[in-house]
């Protein structure tokens, strides 16, 4: 009778073992994890969205899997006020997200953020690489940060050009070397082994990826450049832009002139071009490959099926179009951006309405099933995502500092805005008959009511907090 009591006795503790253990597997599975990747001034030009000539193959499976959305834009074209924007879920305001030089918690005082709240909800948080700009802001965010220590320069002649003091070295680098040399293959690897070190943690995980190319300098490893035939390389015609678009619709590339042989006035000419575009390319390809790698160990650790993954530039990027470089405009080519998003569960296909990046942080509260904080001003996805018959509210607007463009339909929008809420510039464009905004048709006398009917939208959609005062310069900053 002893034995049976103790046989029973141990059989009930086991069970109660066994029964903890499937109840803390349970309770990880009920929450999915978070893979948000973020790609530094990526353009949608990658193959899933129909660019042909760019080796994309890892994004493009992704995006196979997964909404893929063809008009996502950006709230602000520039990196650490557009990072701050859509990890607050706030918009940029008079005087709020400016610039590179944002911190999201000081522009942004109070407001829990997308990796906060995910960590309020008992996450694990991870930032590897770039997240938010500022590798320390709000850092209460996150449990673990960490990013690459390596030198962006590889080859003698850079090293040689950038240690001269207020010179950087040449825009690009073609160096035979291997991926891991750079660091969007040093924060590869180690996102890898972060991936394995969450799946023994058996815990729901926000994980945040940021790579860091195709940002200037287009520093890459040789095979990725033999990808592309430099005799096959298009180069858009230099000075092309519109004449009738007012002159704050442009800028004169500064990011690019900083670096060695680019003419600090002017246009570069057509070889420097052609070696720029090459260069971009070979950077999408490269961290393109980075990508992969960590996708294949998401599904190989059996993470994947349960997992939400999230891939986004920040921005967009001129390639001489309008003949300019970089981004920090209203154009369509700065502000449209690549956003891939993929639920388990959810049929894959491509989605035309229109969303922005304010648009992220509810659509993965809906997703992860947490509830959605009130200052949010976007709209959640994932009814679009879900239902093919659902709707976006077809609107989305974009912030230079003065100029505001706002993007319904086939048009975009924008007004140059003073002080007191005046217009002093403004262009519009019609991409049903014009998609590269070449013939600014804001003063058609008979587009008046349009004008205006945009102008309204534009109003009732730039946020409720539009001229919030937070004591900032209104200047941009010079490059």
């Amino acid at each position: 009778m002893k034995n049976l009591l103790l046989l029973l006795f141990a059989i009930a503790l086991l069970g109660c073992k066994i029964g903890d253990k499937t109840e803390k597997e349970a309770n990880a599975e009920s929450k999915p994890n978070v893979l948000f990747i973020y790609v530094d001034d990526l353009r949608p030009e990658l193959g899933i969205y129909g660019a042909k000539h760019i080796k994309s193959p890892n994004i493009d499976k992704l995006g196979r899997e997964s909404s893929v959305f063809l008009s996502a834009f950006c709230n602000v074209p520039v990196c650490g006020a557009s990072r701050a924007s859509l990890l607050t879920g706030l918009r940029p305001a008079r005087n709020r997200f400016l610039d590179y030089t944002t911190w999201a918690e000081e522009e942004a005082p109070g407001i829990s953020t997308l990796p906060e709240l995910f960590k309020n909800n008992g996450y694990t948080t991870i930032s590897y690489g770039k997240t938010f700009h500022h590798t320390t802001d709000n850092k209460q965010a996150w449990d673990t940060i960490w990013s690459p220590n390596c030198p962006n320069y590889l080859t003698a002649e850079n090293l040689k050009l950038n240690s001269v003091e207020g010179q950087r070295g040449l825009p690009y680098e073609n160096a035979d070397v291997p991926d891991n040399s750079y660091k969007d293959g040093k924060l590869a690897e180690k996102a890898i082994e972060k991936l394995l070190e969450l799946k023994e943690d058996n815990k729901p995980f926000f994980m945040s990826v940021g790579f860091y190319k195709p940002h200037l300098a287009f520093n890459a490893p040789k095979k990725y450049w033999d990808m592309y035939d430099p005799e096959k390389i298009n180069v858009l015609k230099a000075g092309f832009k519109p004449s009738n678009a007012p002159e704050e619709a442009f800028h004169n590339s500064g990011e690019l002139k900083k670096y060695y042989a680019i003419p600090k006035e002017g246009f570069v000419n057509d070889t420097m071009a052609a070696k720029l575009v090459h260069g971009y390319s070979a950077c999408v390809s490269y961290v393109d490959a980075q990508i992969g790698m960590v996708l294949d160990e998401l599904k190989a650790l059996g993470l994947e099926e349960n997992t939400i993954i999230v891939l986004c530039g920040d921005h967009g990027w001129n390639l001489r179009e309008h003949g300019m470089w970089n981004k920090q405009c209203n154009f369509e080519t700065s502000l449209h951006t690549p956003l891939i998003v993929k639920m388990p569960g959810y049929k894959a296909r491509k989605i035309d309405d229109i969303v922005e990046f304010v648009d992220v942080y509810p659509t993965l509260c809906d997703l992860a099933g947490l509830q959605k904080p009130v200052h949010l001003e976007g709209n959640t996805m994932s009814e679009i995502m879900k239902d093919p018959e659902a709707k976006s509210d077809g609107i989305a607007i974009s912030k230079w500092f003065d100029g505001v463009t706002v993007i319904s339909g086939n048009y975009f929008y924008t007004e140059w805005i003073s002080d007191t809420d005046s217009i002093y510039a403004r262009m519009l464009y019609d991409h049903n008959t014009d998609p590269v905004e070449m013939n600014n048709i804001s003063e058609s006398p008979e587009l008046q009511n349009l004008i205006d009917s945009l102008s309204t939208i534009q109003r009732e959609h730039r946020g409720k907090d539009f001229w919030i005062d937070i004591s900032r310069s209104r200047a941009p900053v010079k490059f």
